[in-house]
This record gives C-alpha cells, structure tokens and sequence, in this order.
C-alpha cells in the first residue's frame, strides 16, 4: 500500500488523477506524460520504482538514504537528479529538504526524503504542492516531465531565496544592535552572528553545488533545445542564489569584523585601565615600603642609645662604670656614636 502517493496523468486535456494500478498502462500510453510524487521511499514505493519503473538499484538506494550532497546520475532513457532545500531549526540548525527525481520521456517521478523527524510534511512537499496547486488552478500545463521538473525545481529554488531573505532580515537586525550599542551578550550575540553566517553558506552551498549539476545537464547531447534551455534557466537561477548568498555573506563578515573590532577595542581599554590602576598601586605600595623603611630606620637609630640607656640604667651592684669618673660621658658618646652609626648605615643604603 502506498500510502500518500499522488499520480497525475497530465495531458492537452489536463491533468487527471489515477492510482498505482493505472501506472503500466499510463506509462504504455503515446499522449501525454506521468507525474508520480512519492512523500516517502517505503518497501512499497522502492518496489514500484524498481518493478514498474525498472530504475537502477542504487538510485532506488539513493531515495531510501540519506544524499548530503547534490548529484545526477544519467541512464539511458531517464535522468536522476538529488537536489536540497533549506528548512529552519532550532538553534541555528539549517534542515536539508532532499528532493529527489526521476525525468524520463513520458513520465517524472519526485521522491522526499529522507528528512529529519523535526521536518513537517507541509515543508518537506512544498515544491511539488506548489506546482500540483498551479497544475490544478490551471496556471501551469506542463507539455512534457522537462517543464514540470522545470515549475518544480524553480519552487525550490524561490524557497531559497525566501531563506536568504528571511537570514538577510536577521543580519539587518543584528547589524542594528552592534551600530546602536545595543549588544548587552556579547557572547549571544556572536552567536547569534555565526548562526546567520552559517545560514548562508548551507543555501550558497545548495545552489553552488546545483549549479554545476544543471549546467553539466544543459550540455548533453540528445536534448532537444526547448528543454536544453529550460535547464539552463534552471542553472542560471541557481547561479543568481548563490550570488545572493555571497552577497549577504560578506555583508554579515563586515558586521562580524566590525563587532570583533569594537570588542577588541573595549577589551584594550580595558586592559589599559587595569594596567594604570596596577600602576598606581605599585606606586602607592613603593611609596609606602619607602616610608616603611625611613621609619624602621629612625627606630633603629633611635633604638641603639635607649639600649645604651637601659644598661646603665640597670642600677646592678657590680657595675665597674657606675664609680668611673667617665663613664658617664663614655655612656653618652657610646650612644651618639651608635646613632651616627646606624644613621650611616641607613643613609648609604637609600634607607633615609
């Protein structure tokens, strides 16, 4: 059962709906072509590409895995081509929308998927709903699966630039905080930055890496000219969204620099007030240790006559100075030349 799974038969007359059981002898018809759009690569649908389609086992493998990367594979009498769109997430996080196709002469096969279980369904068919809502308000009538591949993938790629659109409006209002000083985060707010950054580089990736691939499918040879330049519009669409990324990428390395120059700036005032603060410290606990000194100085001088004094002043019995007729000037020359002394000492060594 294939659940979801939408067939058109899309003919002059319009496009009519049909089921998988319909799909043999739509596909045996000589009028018109059939779009068959899978929204998810079960068994069921990886038994119908293979069995009804008879498409090769690895690009059936290629639509049940995970592509991180654009490609095209050309077979014989059809075209596999793996393209990716952006989807927001959390946190900066840049969803890849695979979106993968089968182009043959009479019929276009469209597959999603894989996608991570964060993507709604809404987003993950927004291409082919777009293309299937102008099909049925009849604003697109497709002649062959070239033109349709073409109305779809020209969806995408709107997507994308609806994205660097919706990145640039961030960058804008980033650019505003840093010009109006209004970053009170700086860490945040960098964040903030290099999420957009890296918004910008996933889309200019996906429409570099597309580029190429339809550029290099606009040169087979066998394509008819009216779909040869349906694919080059294609690749030129694509050249314009990775301009756009480009562009809006080097605006928000300016405002990057810019920010990362103002921090630098506030981050050597800074350091140039610490240093003057440590300085002048230094110069108060120098200043201080000099007056430490000069005192410790004075004490000591000071210190050697009351020692001189408190000797003499002892008063013991058996003291020879007490009855010497000069031990009384002896005492005080003792102590001026003690003071002179150490007033010396302290003077030769920058003490005082």
């Amino acid at each position: 059962m294939l659940a979801g799974v939408r067939i058109l038969r899309i003919a002059e007359d319009g496009a009519v709906p049909h089921t998988v059981a319909d799909l043999d002898r739509l596909l045996a018809e000589d009028t018109g072509f059939v779009w068959v759009d899978i929204p998810h690569c079960d068994d069921a649908a990886a038994r119908v590409l293979s069995d009804t389609f008879g498409f090769h086992h690895l690009a059936v493998l290629g639509c049940r895995s995970r592509n991180r990367v654009p490609k095209t594979h050309v077979y014989g009498d059809h075209i596999f081509v793996v393209l990716h769109a952006p989807e927001p997430g959390e946190r900066g996080h840049v969803h890849y929308l695979e979106l993968d196709q089968f182009i043959g002469a009479n019929y276009l096969v469209t597959v999603h998927g894989p996608n991570n279980p964060a993507v709604t369904t809404a987003a993950a068919e927004r291409e082919t709903r777009e293309a299937r809502e102008r099909i049925d308000n009849g604003r697109l009538r497709p002649a062959t699966p070239v033109a349709l591949s073409h109305a779809v993938v020209a969806a995408l790629i709107r997507n994308q630039e609806e994205y660097i659109e919706h990145v640039t409006a961030d960058v804008w209002a980033l650019e505003q905080q840093v010009t109006g000083g209004e970053v009170t985060e700086p860490e945040a707010f960098l964040t903030d930055l290099y999420r957009a950054r890296h918004g910008l580089l996933s889309v200019r990736t996906m429409a570099a890496l597309s580029d190429a691939l339809y550029t290099h499918m606009a040169q087979l040879s066998g394509l008819p000219e009216g779909q040869r330049r349906a694919v080059g519009d294609i690749a030129d669409r694509f050249t314009r969204v990775r301009r756009l990324a480009d562009g809006q990428r080097e605006y928000l390395q300016g405002v990057i620099g810019f920010y990362q120059s103002l921090l630098m700036v506030r981050s050597t005032m800074a350091d140039q007030t610490q240093n003057e603060r440590v300085h002048e410290l230094t110069e108060a606990t120098y200043a201080q240790n000099e007056e430490v000194k000069k005192i410790s100085a004075w004490a000591a001088i000071f210190f050697a006559p009351s020692l001189v004094a408190a000797v003499y002043g002892m008063n013991f019995k058996h003291m020879p100075e007490l009855v010497w007729a000069f031990g009384y000037p002896f005492a005080v020359a003792l102590m001026i030349v003690a003071g002179m002394t150490l007033h010396w000492v302290f003077k030769r060594r920058d003490w005082l």
